[in-house]
């Protein structure tokens, strides 16, 4: 597995993390079995894997909780993510969505800040994480100045209970001024071939302020594996269409086309369709670190297969074009 460096933590991770929202299990995402989320965390650290991401939000507490104990061996080993800002139990912030019973809200005031962390950190049964991301940012009717959101963080930071600070689901604006306050090291953004708007907007300013991009749904929510025909059924409420437009049937017939006309670079790479996207997002900029989320082994597998990868030039660059002339076509020209 190829390394990397986070920001300017000193940290060094693996290109391709684990990310865990799948194994918590929710209405949308369908039950997880806890031994074999477990089982494929373990298999993530054999194969290399030094950084998993979760959240609070994932399975509400249920990620956390599984992450925990199959780290529990080794916790000093790994870089550990969480993230703050939704609630799903408390009736305070922004209201945000329903999912299964629950009210989820956005409150990123220092209350809500420090309860979040504290509680993740009792379902992980850990000390410290390396890296606490604010999960979506704060907005009316109870929005909270990122500056009071940073502060409470680094009072956190001073006590020990995290050791870097990273945002996710942000706009450019909100970066800078997160910058006014604090080293930012890490943000994570939805990133895909198919979907590379925020990509676009934000990579070059991460770029030159060493900022590392952590990028989710780099599969397109599965589309991108090759798993997927025409005669797939997805059915309404299901992750899959809530997320990604791609799989409209006249959209998915030009996806999977192309993914076609890539077997041979995954016979030549001796990989699968999963693991040929993912090195793709690796190559994109030195400083992508890809979130691959996983809830079984064979998927891990296959995804770690991405991150040892190196596609030579010409083919990158033909895959390139390939997605370039799909994007364009279907008028996205920016994802």
């Amino acid at each position: 597995m190829k390394k990397m460096k986070l920001g300017q933590t000193g940290m060094e991770v693996s290109v391709v993390s684990m990310g865990t929202l799948p194994i918590g299990g929710d209405g949308v995402w369908g039950n997880s079995d806890e031994q074999e989320s477990i089982r494929t965390i373990r298999r993530a650290c054999d194969l290399g894997v030094t950084f998993f991401d979760t959240a609070a939000f994932y399975g509400f507490g249920r990620s956390e909780t599984i992450l925990g104990k199959a780290l529990a061996q080794d916790r000093d080993k790994y870089i550990v993510s969480t993230k703050c800002g939704m609630d799903w139990d408390t009736g305070e912030g922004s209201p945000f969505f329903e999912r299964d019973g629950h009210k989820v809200t956005r409150d990123l005031s220092p209350k809500a800040v420090r309860r979040s962390l504290e509680n993740s950190l009792r379902r992980l049964n850990m000390d410290y994480v390396d890296i606490c991301f604010t999960h979506w940012q704060s907005v009316e009717p109870a929005f909270t100045p990122i500056a009071e959101t940073v502060g409470t963080l680094l009072d956190m930071k001073k006590e020990g209970k995290l050791r870097a600070i990273g945002a996710s689901n942000v706009t450019l604006d909100e970066i800078k001024e997160y910058m006014k306050y604090v080293q930012l090291d890490v943000i994570q953004e939805r990133f895909s071939m198919l979907s590379q708007i925020s990509f676009l907007t934000l990579n070059q300013f991460c770029q030159e302020n060493n900022i590392t991009y952590h990028a989710y749904s780099v599969l397109e929510r599965g589309l991108l594996t090759g798993a997927y025909t025409m005669d797939s059924v997805i059915k309404p409420g299901d992750a899959r269409n809530e997320w990604s437009e791609w799989y409209q049937y006249d959209k998915r017939k030009e996806v999977i086309c192309i993914l076609d006309s890539w077997k041979p670079l995954c016979t030549k790479y001796d990989c699968t369709q999963s693991a040929l996207t993912i090195a793709w997002t690796t190559q994109q900029a030195p400083n992508v670190n890809v979130d691959a989320g996983s809830r079984r082994v064979k998927a891990i597998e296959e995804n770690v297969r991405g991150g040892e990868i190196t596609i030579e030039k010409s083919d990158l660059q033909s895959m390139n074009l390939a997605v370039s002339k799909l994007l364009k076509e279907e008028g996205m020209k920016k994802g």
